[in-house]
């Protein structure tokens, strides 16, 4: 896919797909942010399940939330695609058009990438670019003993659909009553706050669920964990509305909201940018993670890594 970038959709892209390589331009007192996801055909979804609107828009988000993690801002997406031979023309369209779509939304152009036949269903590599002030970037092991926890939006929302569409697998679900799991936002405005407000310390985002993504934080800052069971946001999903179990909230991933720890002394709003913040917990000096229960009980949490649609 890498001509001259066809809008000003983002000046930072001097030159876009139609050349050999893409042309990006580097600003000074700047650090570059380099993300890479895959996204595989009955492993982060199913035909049967997604409309294509919805497997390219999720895929550019797996990248934009990494910028977010980061505190950064995106800059430009490169995809690669490996498609099967009797794939319709249509499906590929309105996929590519959902990413173009929220690309613009967040100001970042596809710049290149490049395609292939697959001997066996769909293959999406994105990488995106981001930008962050020089020595800015918000990463993992800054975590410390003593520091808050938090989290934005709600949490097992993703998770949930995906148990209920396990459950029923001929029946269809309403992205509308699941937005995390079809069309979730990217909370680059609310890690590009925390970055300039200087309110984080350590961050990632949640796409591999709570308990999983929190002990990357801790194994990175080299500390512990305790969380409150009662404190943690759930996401309601369906209609009727209903709140999703505590098992999803904490272990479920590809809800792509934010975890971070906040700096002694940081007073940190309950809203960011429009999004619930919430306290959930602190930093501890031991190694382990321990969840409390409403009755003040605590037991270590095992990180339970999110297994997306496989088996």
């Amino acid at each position: 896919m890498a001509g001259r970038h066809p809008s000003n959709l983002n000046r930072k892209i001097v030159t876009g797909i139609g050349d050999d390589c893409a042309v990006l331009r580097r600003l000074p007192r700047q650090d570059s942010l380099v993300t890479t996801d895959l996204t595989l055909e009955g492993i982060h979804f199913r035909r049967d399940w997604h409309s294509p609107e919805a497997v390219g828009y999720r895929c550019l988000v797996r990248g934009l939330s990494d910028i977010a993690a980061m505190g950064g801002e995106p800059v430009a997406a490169f995809l690669s695609l490996a498609l099967p031979r009797d794939l319709p023309q249509g499906w590929v369209g309105r996929f590519l058009r959902s990413m173009v779509d929220l690309g613009a939304k967040y100001g970042v152009g596809l710049a290149g990438g490049d395609t292939a036949e697959s001997p066996r269903g769909i293959l999406a590599d994105i990488i995106v670019v981001g930008a962050v002030p020089k020595g800015k970037a918000i990463l993992r092991s800054d975590a410390r003993a003593g520091e808050r926890i938090y989290v934005t939006g709600e949490l097992g929302g993703s998770a949930a659909a995906v148990a209920r569409m396990r459950k029923k697998p001929k029946g269809k679900l309403n992205p509308r009553h699941f937005p995390r799991h079809f069309f979730p936002e990217p909370r680059l405005e609310v890690g590009r706050v925390l970055r300039e407000q200087g309110l984080a310390s350590a961050m990632i985002d949640t796409s591999d669920g709570l308990s999983t993504d929190l002990a990357h934080i801790c194994e990175e800052s080299g500390v512990g964990a305790e969380l409150w069971a009662s404190a943690i946001p759930r996401a309601s999903v369906g209609k009727p509305s209903r709140e999703v179990d505590l098992h999803f909230a904490l272990h479920g991933g590809e809800d792509y909201e934010l975890i971070f720890t906040a700096p002694r002394g940081k007073r940190v709003p309950n809203r960011i940018a429009g999004v619930p913040v919430t306290h959930i917990g602190q930093i501890t000096k031991g190694r382990k993670i321990f969840l409390r229960n409403e009755s003040g009980v605590g037991y270590e949490l095992q990180p339970k890594g999110w297994e997306h649609f496989a088996g």
